[in-house]
């Protein structure tokens, strides 16, 4: 929050920012903000870039945080950055759970997990508490009592995500977590049923122009439900509100924090180790690696007509191809 408050002081007009009000915790403040570069036009491509949902996957905050430096010290003189920020939207909302990040611990103040909070159910079975439950909050995925508002970290996601993408033609999002695996991961919605979202064309030639673009990145794309199903997935709540007019592409970029323990087993020792690249050079290592990615993301909202399908055989041809890729029982 500090290095965040520095940014903010020291871009002066270079960034909007807006704060969405405090969350309270034990007599303390911590404030929630979003920051906005480049057009203000409410129809603007608008790509997103959010983290910090969860508090102990502090990697993803620090991604955006030197990302959002990189751009701002860029603008002095990148004229290819400026030129991309007179037609397109850049909005920045890196820490969404400020007290679960100052308390170490996944859940924010309330002890609910802000990715099970969304007023969204399952399709069909989930994993023991891993899905999402409503037992007992001590217990960690609690979605939050039921018919009650999301929490306040989530209302000022939903609000950042209307006001400055949903109101636009086409807008990306991508949300940075860490824990999943030995890869990493970029997941798209649905995690709440097996069903294919209807943008599925637009989201295979997205993958098919990064794959061409950078043909040896480590990312493994896939629906996030191909793991797992949960309640209450945020991205999968504000997915469903775009219109037909539409186009609302959410990723969440999963980084595959147990090869950090497989390389440093003492990682266990500590709950952030669980989550975080504890060695420096190696947090220095993960910093830079994801940056074509945020890169890759920003130009392809501003070239968006290069590439996104419009043509109903073009729709059809990625459509299938996304079947056969994601959803084929039979493949091995």
């Amino acid at each position: 929050m500090v290095a965040l408050q520095k940014i903010i002081a020291h871009a002066g007009a270079l960034i909007r920012c807006q704060h969405h009000g405090n969350v309270t915790h034990q007599g303390q403040h911590f404030p929630l903000y979003s920051l906005c570069l480049g057009s203000q036009a409410a129809s603007a491509p608008t790509i997103g870039f959010f983290a910090g949902v969860h508090g102990l996957e502090r990697i993803g905050s620090q991604i955006l945080l030197a990302f959002l430096q990189s751009l701002l010290f860029r603008l002095s003189w990148d004229r290819t950055l400026q030129y991309q920020l007179q037609t397109i939207r850049i909005v920045f909302m890196p820490i969404i759970n400020p007290v679960g990040m100052a308390l170490r611990r996944r859940s924010n103040g309330n002890r609910i997990d802000l990715m099970r909070n969304a007023p969204i159910d399952a399709d069909g079975k989930t994993a023991f508490l891993v899905g999402g439950h409503r037992i007992n909050p001590v217990l960690p995925w609690f979605r939050g009592q039921l018919n009650a508002e999301m929490e306040l970290e989530n209302q000022a996601l939903c609000t950042v995500v209307q006001d400055f993408m949903l109101c636009s033609s086409i807008s990306l999002a991508l949300d940075c977590h860490s824990g999943f695996g030995l890869r990493d991961r970029i997941w798209f919605p649905y995690a709440y049923t097996l069903q294919p979202i209807p943008q599925l064309a637009e989201l295979h030639a997205l993958k098919q122009l990064f794959d061409h673009s950078h043909p040896h990145h480590p990312y493994v794309i896939e629906p996030q439900a191909k793991h797992y199903r949960t309640h209450g997935d945020v991205w999968d709540y504000l997915h469903r509100q775009q219109t037909s007019q539409q186009l609302f592409l959410p990723l969440t970029l999963e980084l595959g924090s147990w090869l950090w323990i497989k390389k440093n087993p003492r990682q266990l020792l500590s709950i952030l180790g669980l989550f975080h690249p504890m060695v420096p050079h190696r947090q220095q290592r993960v910093l830079r690696s994801h940056l074509p990615l945020l890169e890759f993301l920003i130009r392809a909202t501003h070239d968006h007509a290069r590439w996104r399908p419009t043509r109903p055989i073009q729709k059809m041809e990625q459509h299938h191809a996304a079947i056969e890729l994601w959803y084929r029982k039979d493949r091995p």
